[in-house]
């Protein structure tokens, strides 16, 4: 009946007509309808209401006129006989945006001076804080709202709380909306009007967060700095000193140097990773000391371990951050998507800074370790200390340019060894935080300086020779950095391990591309590599079989590239060397199939075995042999031989 109403008087009936007929219908709302009732009321009213714009607009009448009767009648409603919810009809006209006048309409019904005039009396009664008060809202003039047979009630009907209170979840869907129809203007006029009023949203983080992460790269610069207003400064923000320098500068398309990234990295390390409990062997009592000035009680490690589980989760996920370790890593994503640059361009500056993050880190430690570095990394020609001198070569460019703090490692409280790890580790940590866009990128990045690296390119070297590199350049960053043997590519391979290690599950799939990138693999190095950045995902994947299966057949294919009956990878390399891989993929079968550690009881389950089976036809036959109890068949799988079902199948 309400939409009959506004509708009808779109078209001129009688005032005295719809007026009685209001009298009546609103007792029977009070009194009879549900708030599911009076929802799909106003839905349908918002339809027909747009329909009959348009009818009206076919008959000649002017676009204006019908939507200010529209706007007038609508205010009736809402403010003069309070029957309509606005917040509902806002809702039903932002989901009718396909229609051209349904968001005029929205725009309409904000900027009009009666919810003007209680959001400013809202914003008066209390504090940004309100909503960290359990107690509902108390309405102004209650009696002349509701009358004196509804105002004694400890109940009042849902569409009588304060107006303004629930329009606060609806404004930030209005922004969206907006932006979707690439009425961005109109966006940024909407946040400079309510932006006081925004400030007391209880998830405003959230909204700043998220809108920034679902449309990233769409959004321009000025309606950017309108979004982060809604933060306020009242809540503090941990946000980086020279953030505002790159955000509102006239170059705020140029990527900040290496700096920048750096101090946002050491800001993770030094309030959202877990401190470390052993400290440098150098000279402990002088970073046990300095650990101790720099440690914040926000830091510990049961906060670390609590935004360890948030980042668990996608970051549209996450709630506004409930602690300061939490508040510090949320603003570093922040900050990330807030850049107007590329997201091609920060990836590559995160992942140079790690690939090179220990030679940075002695540089600008007193200036007196670069030569030192140097010459740790000076090793074997061929090894990945030959190649550590060639990234710490490429990296004296990159450092003496990025102007690096003298007292940047003394900031931390950490030794250099120390804090090159701790900063791979938050790396990983802020790139799990933000959208697919980034992770692309990382893939792509990562498997460039994989595939770039010249000793692991070179095919004339002997294969032990690179067997060698490679141990050499996959070992643990920790003990790597304790030894100034760091490398490139462990830290990429840290690095990606970092990341996977916080990165939801859904979202695991996409790292089967950087494999892709690294594709087609020629050498048994790159096979290790590759073996390597995707090993410890397949404990974490025994609960989700498909993807489980996914990565397990990609490895095949990898192993095929180079082991395959029609490789074409050169020299032949006997089956024997990779003995280590042949063990870790049976392994890794018993572990899918138990669910967990393996164990003397451990079965590998049918569908993987059917899978092994069917991917071991790809392989040259020296290489099945080793594999050949990765199938169905009892006469050559010991196990299907003492699996129940395969035994069954295939009786004796």
């Amino acid at each position: 009946m309400i939409f009959f109403f506004v509708i009808t008087s779109v078209r001129g009936l009688s005032v005295t007509l719809y007026m009685c007929c209001l009298i009546l219908s609103q007792a029977r709302v009070l009194r009879e309808f549900s708030p599911e009732e009076v929802t799909a009321n106003i839905y349908t009213m918002v339809d027909v209401l747009l329909h009959h714009i348009q009818l009206e607009l076919q008959r000649g009448h002017l676009v204006q006129d019908l939507l200010s009767k529209a706007i007038t009648n609508l205010a009736f409603f809402v403010w003069t006989h309070e029957l309509v919810p606005l917040d509902i009809v806002l809702l039903a006209l932002i989901d009718r945006d396909d229609d051209p006048y349904a968001l005029r309409l929205v725009i309409s019904l904000l900027e009009r001076p009666e919810l003007q005039h209680r959001i400013k009396a809202f914003c008066s009664s209390r504090s940004p804080e309100h909503w960290l008060k359990n107690q509902p809202p108390k309405r102004a003039e209650l009696q002349k709202a509701l009358g004196n047979h509804l105002s004694w009630k400890d109940r009042y009907p849902p569409f009588f709380d304060d107006i303004a209170a629930r329009l606060l979840p609806v404004i930030p869907l209005i922004i969206y909306r907006l932006i979707e129809n690439d009425a961005t203007d109109i966006a940024d006029r909407v946040l400079a009007f309510y932006s006081t009023f925004l400030a007391f949203h209880p998830l405003r983080f959230t909204f700043v967060r998220d809108i920034l992460a679902y449309f990233y790269g769409h959004l321009p610069s000025k309606l950017i700095v309108r979004i982060l207003n809604v933060l306020g400064v009242s809540t503090k923000t941990p946000f980086s000193e020279s953030f505002a320098q790159y955000l509102g500068s006239s170059n705020s398309s140029i990527c900040p140097p290496p700096e920048y990234f750096a101090n946002l990295l050491l800001g993770l390390v030094n309030n959202v990773i877990p401190p470390l409990s052993s400290k440098s062997k150098s000279n402990p009592a002088d970073a046990s000391g300095r650990r101790t000035n720099f440690s914040k009680p926000h830091a510990s490690t049961q906060a670390g371990g609590n935004s360890n589980a948030d980042a668990q989760r996608a970051f549209y996920q996450n709630q506004d951050p409930g602690s300061y370790t939490q508040l510090v890593l949320e603003t570093a994503a922040i900050e990330i998507l807030s850049l107007s640059v590329p997201a091609s361009q920060i990836v590559s500056s995160l992942v140079q800074l790690i690939a090179h993050v220990q030679a940075m880190l002695i540089q600008s430690n007193t200036g007196q370790g670069m030569s030192g570095g140097l010459g740790q990394n000076s090793g074997l020609p061929t090894s990945p200390s030959g190649a550590g001198a060639e990234s710490a070569g490429a990296s004296r460019g990159n450092t003496s340019a990025s102007g690096i703090s003298a007292n940047f490692v003394s900031r931390s409280g950490y030794s250099c060894q120390q804090l090159s790890v701790l900063m791979i580790q938050a790396c990983g940590f802020l790139l799990a935080q933000l959208p697919p866009e980034f992770h692309m990128q990382l893939y792509s990045e990562a498997a460039r300086i994989i595939k770039d690296c010249r000793w692991l390119s070179d095919s004339s070297r002997p294969v032990k020779e690179l067997n060698s590199a490679v141990g050499y350049a996959l070992l643990d960053p920790t003990w790597a950095s304790q030894d100034s043997t760091s490398t490139a590519i462990g830290n990429i391979v840290a690095l990606l391990h970092s990341f996977f290690s916080n990165l939801p599950q859904e979202w695991l799939e996409s790292s089967h591309t950087v494999i892709k990138h690294l594709r087609p693999v020629t050498s048994v190095a790159m096979l290790r590599i590759a073996f390597r950045i995707l090993g410890p995902l397949l404990p974490r994947l025994a609960f989700a079989r498909p993807l489980f299966m996914k990565t397990l057949a990609l490895l095949f294919n990898v192993l095929g590239d180079v082991f395959g009956k029609n490789s074409q990878a050169s020299p032949h390399v006997p089956a024997s060397e990779i003995g280590d891989i042949i063990d870790f993929v049976h392994h890794a079968v018993m572990y899918e199939g138990q669910g967990g550690p393996v164990q003397s009881t451990s079965k590998p389950k049918v569908e993987i075995l059917t899978l092994c089976g069917k991917l071991l036809d790809l392989l040259r036959p020296d290489v099945q042999h080793l594999l050949s109890h990765l199938k169905t068949d009892p006469t050559s799988s010991i196990y299907a031989a003492t699996h129940p079902k395969l035994a069954q199948q295939h009786p004796s």
